[in-house]
């Protein structure tokens, strides 16, 4: 049994409900990019909200955490991990949450007593020192030697203001150097392995804190490494959960582990990510944005240092270690089953589309540095805009060969080309289009069908409410009263596809605007168009006021497809589709 199984079987013996784990895109949360610990799902119940599944719940969480990315390839950092937690939302507290946290160690995973380290609250000039839990690490059989006060870090706050409290921490030595008596915070052979934080106090934006009327507990123990620390590895990456996909990039790149082990990591660890996140109910996509930059940048990351493997870029072996991840944590995250040939297609298709440049890429780069110049604000945008560098593979290749890179001035060149395309969109292209490329103008297209569909499918009084359009896909706002259902949202899709299909021809007409409203044509915001406007008719299914550009025939479009479908606000709902 592995360690995910023993701790929520641990946990349900102690009256514990499992949830289970929430999506690594935070739905309805624009704050974060992704899930970056168990607790955040959360919060509502930490501050009172009554959860449907009681008191006590325990979980293994998706997340993921990019400001360590750079540092991927040691022993020990990892983009995607999974974090275990346990929770008390005003039920138990300290006493209990302490004494399962360490009967799980040494009775479960059979740690030894004398590896153990914690740390506990100190105080300071508002909150006392926390001699709850130093008296029972103390009757648990914890020396007064391995228990350490500490202030900074045994306190906890998300942000501001908000629920917080005292924490402590467990350590153990990770060495095979003798055990010292004493425990030492700053020896860096003792590693945290686990988390316990006690909610009781809400710290207002001024600094007073108040006592909560619910004290809850919070704990996050993180997998990958506890497991190295069970199995007795100093690398994380040779311990069970990644040894069968370190043991395959071996196989595939025909090299040995020692010597290549910083590549090695970056793809393993990389590509675990990508599927993660391209199997996530959210339907990302690689794009320049938000998640979808993210994950372009792990895909292509994990190309580049498969090239330096002299790994055929070109052959399948994205696809097979893909299929390793997959199918060793699919039983236990189900829309990796769902989406299985969803994430393999993303992952193909980044690398068709990052392969075509690549090479010219590097050559383009080779060329700018072999005077061992630095690399300035023009260059580093020439190499993003023209062979899709990320500026973070322009800053790596560079640091690799001692150079730097001038990022505040690709900041600014950069800045300039959002600026200009935004003008773009206010101006020439209106529509919600963020740049004016083909794939764009499909895009556009696309909504008047959707458009016209919907009044068709759901009802006849739906109207555009806004959209918004890049390269990778639509979003389309529009009124409604109610959630589509499955068979509403398939009508839609089958019906945009049978437009089409049908290859309607799309054409322009200029006429006075009350005789366009008279003829018909839907109209978003009509009082912003002048008195002569342009109507675009897709054969006789859909007729707008519109300012362009579109396809001239439906025909061009390809498959329409529907990702995800969700509220906007009140009133308004939310299609994103993307056309494949």
């Amino acid at each position: 049994m592995n360690l995910k199984d023993l701790y929520i079987d641990f946990f349900v013996s102690k009256g514990h409900k499992q949830i289970p784990s929430a999506p690594v895109v935070p739905e309805n949360d624009p704050s974060v990019l992704f899930n970056t610990a168990g607790m955040l799902p959360l919060v509502p119940y930490l501050t009172g909200q009554k959860h449907p599944y009681g008191k006590r719940l325990c979980d293994y969480q998706k997340c993921i955490r990019t400001n360590d990315l750079d540092s991927v390839g040691d022993t020990t950092h990892h983009t995607f991990f999974e974090m275990l937690g346990n929770w008390s939302l005003g039920d138990y507290f300290k006493e209990e949450s302490i004494t399962w946290s360490f009967e799980f160690l040494t009775e479960v995973l059979h740690i030894p007593v004398n590896r153990l380290g914690v740390t506990v609250f100190a105080g300071n000039d508002l909150i006392p020192f926390d001699e709850v839990s130093y008296n029972k690490w103390l009757s648990l059989g914890i020396p007064e030697a391995r228990i350490a006060k500490t202030t900074e870090d045994n306190f906890w706050i998300a942000g501001d203001s908000g629920p917080c409290g005292s924490d402590t921490e467990i350590f153990y030595f990770r060495s095979d150097d003798e055990i010292p008596k004493h425990f030492d915070v700053n020896d860096e052979r003792f590693v945290e392995i686990w988390n316990n934080v006690f909610m009781e106090f809400f710290k207002e934006k001024d600094g007073t804190i108040s006592p909560l009327p619910q004290k809850n507990v919070d704990t996050g123990m993180g997998v990958e490494r506890t497991t190295a620390i069970l199995e007795g590895v100093n690398d994380n990456y040779l311990s069970s959960i990644w040894k069968d996909v370190i043991d395959l990039i071996v196989n595939i790149s025909d090299l040995p582990y020692e010597g290549h082990e910083k590549s090695m990591r970056i793809i393993a660890d990389h590509l675990r990510t990508a599927v993660f996140i391209a199997a996530d109910p959210a339907g990302i996509k690689p794009s320049n944005t938000d998640q979808g930059y993210i994950l372009r940048r792990l895909i292509r990351r994990a190309i580049r240092h498969a090239k330096q493997l002299n790994i055929d870029i070109n052959s399948d072996w994205e696809q097979q270690i893909a299929k390793v991840i997959l199918n060793k944590y699919k039983n236990y995250y189900k829309e990796l089953e769902e989406n299985y040939n969803v994430v393999l297609e993303v992952l193909q298709n980044e690398k068709i589309k990052f392969n075509r440049t690549l090479e010219k890429g590097l050559k383009e780069f080779t060329k700018f540095t072999q005077n061992q110049q630095n690399i300035d604000a023009t260059t580093a945008f020439h190499l993003y805009d023209t062979y899709g560098f990320p500026i973070e593979l322009t800053m790596e290749l560079a640091t690799e060969l001692g150079l730097k890179v001038d990022e505040e001035g690709f900041k600014q060149k950069f800045k300039e080309h959002q600026d200009l395309s935004r003008t773009a969109s206010s101006g020439k292209f209106k529509g919600g289009l963020a740049s004016n490329g083909e794939m764009e103008i499909k895009y556009h297209t696309a909504t008047h069908l959707l458009n016209a569909a919907l009044k068709v499918v759901v009802d006849k009084n739906v109207h555009q409410k806004g959209s918004n359009i890049t390269s990778e896909r639509m979003r389309f706002d529009f009124s409604c009263d109610h959630k589509l259902s499955d068979e509403e949202k398939q009508k839609v899709e089958d019906l945009v596809n049978q437009w089409i299909k049908s290859g309607f021809d799309v054409t322009v007409k200029e006429m006075a605007k009350e005789e366009a409203i008279s003829s018909g044509a839907e109209c978003m915001f009509i009082e912003k168009y002048p008195d002569i406007v342009t109507v675009y008719s897709i054969g006789d299914v859909s007729k707008e006021l519109c300012g362009g550009p579109h396809v001239k025939n439906t025909s061009e479009l390809g498959t329409f497809k529907i990702i995800k479908e969700e509220a906007s606000s009140a009133g308004v709902r939310r299609i994103k589709a993307i056309l494949e």
